[in-house]
């Protein structure tokens, strides 16, 4: 506990003797910094990972310390004995039986095919459906899914609008943390719907992505703030971020395709129905406490989802090997 209290100290974004300390936006370095305290792991019990279209940090396995386990126990559990939540955790995507595995070299083949006559092209903003998974100490681990648009406008500005709403049991009550504290909500409840004044920047992720793959790559390792090329799960990250900033055009998407077909261990593992019914190639890697498969589409070569299941049991959470950490949907 001692070296980890360190390590917090050490990637303090904002030391005391700062000169932007309360007065104004982090610097750029202070930027590095705090989402590399939000991102490294400094050993194997520590992951931590952003809410997809959220920003906020969400604990996947370990805690960090004490505060932390109280906090998530008053903001990520039902309360009172008779309570439980609105909907199961989603079950594992299924690669259905006998189908073709599609190699990514082949999709990414496909995917420059459909990108010929550059349509549809590159929009700032998102769709996406997202279930993530909330665990304490001392109550059972759940899931709470929730959909998020964010359309951004010529000027800079931009909305976003968050509901609550699973789209596997429409009209049933879903389960939301809005305001602290876990509770069910109809339905559809929007949970935020927020207007953001003119903003621009000019570094990943806000800036546009490039539609060479090269070019791609160095964008995706300067967004996950790395100074070394990206291992295959921080590739998966850079997706992620990608996908909740930017809805890719067919150059991009072709683009992307490529560059995960030079993925090391990403392997093709044939035909899944993703969480939105539609079909896809999954593609699957299995890494240090998590197995991860990306749902693409087997025509457009374009991303539809990500999923990332424990590999491992964590019994004192409450949390079984298989059982689904986190899943987005993106949608155009």
């Amino acid at each position: 506990m001692a070296d980890e209290l360190e390590l917090l100290r050490g990637a303090n974004p904002v030391p005391s003797d700062a000169p932007h300390f309360g007065d104004g936006p982090l610097d750029h370095g202070a930027e590095r910094r705090l989402e590399r305290l939000l991102r490294e792991r400094p050993s194997g019990r520590l992951r931590d990972r952003l809410v997809p279209g959220t920003g906020r940090p969400r604990l996947a396995w370990g805690l960090i310390a004490t505060a932390v386990v109280a906090a998530l126990a008053l903001t990520l559990v039902l309360s009172g004995p008779n309570t439980t939540p609105a909907a199961a955790a989603p079950r594992p995507l299924v690669v259905q039986t006998g189908s073709t595995p599609l190699p990514l070299d082949r999709l990414a083949e496909r995917a420059a095919q459909a990108a010929v006559d550059g349509s549809p092209r590159l929009r700032k903003g998102t769709h996406v459906q997202s279930w993530s998974m909330g665990m304490s100490e001392d109550k059972p681990p759940i899931t709470l899914p929730e959909e998020r648009i964010v359309r951004w406008r010529a000027d800079g500005s931009h909305t976003e609008l968050v509901v609550a709403t699973d789209p596997r049991h429409p009209g049933r009550p879903v389960l939301s943390d809005a305001g602290g504290e876990p509770h069910l909500v109809d339905d559809g409840h929007v949970i935020s719907d927020q207007t953001y004044p003119p903003s621009w920047s000019d570094a990943p992720p806000q800036s546009p992505p490039p539609h060479e793959p090269a070019r791609l790559r160095a964008y995706l390792t300067e967004a996950q703030y790395s100074d070394t090329p990206l291992t295959t799960p921080q590739l998966l990250d850079a997706v992620e971020v990608l996908l909740d900033h930017w809805t890719l055009g067919a150059r991009e998407t072709a683009a992307l395709a490529r560059l995960l077909a030079g993925a090391e261990g990403l392997r093709p593992v044939g035909q899944v129905t993703d969480r939105l019914g539609r079909p896809g190639q999954a593609y699957v890697y299995d890494g240090p406490g998590a197995h991860h498969m990306l749902v693409m589409d087997p025509v457009t070569g374009a991303v539809l989802g990500l999923e990332s299941t424990f590999s491992t049991a964590e019994p004192e959470y409450g949390v079984k090997k298989g059982d689904v950490m986190s899943y987005s949907a993106w949608m155009r």
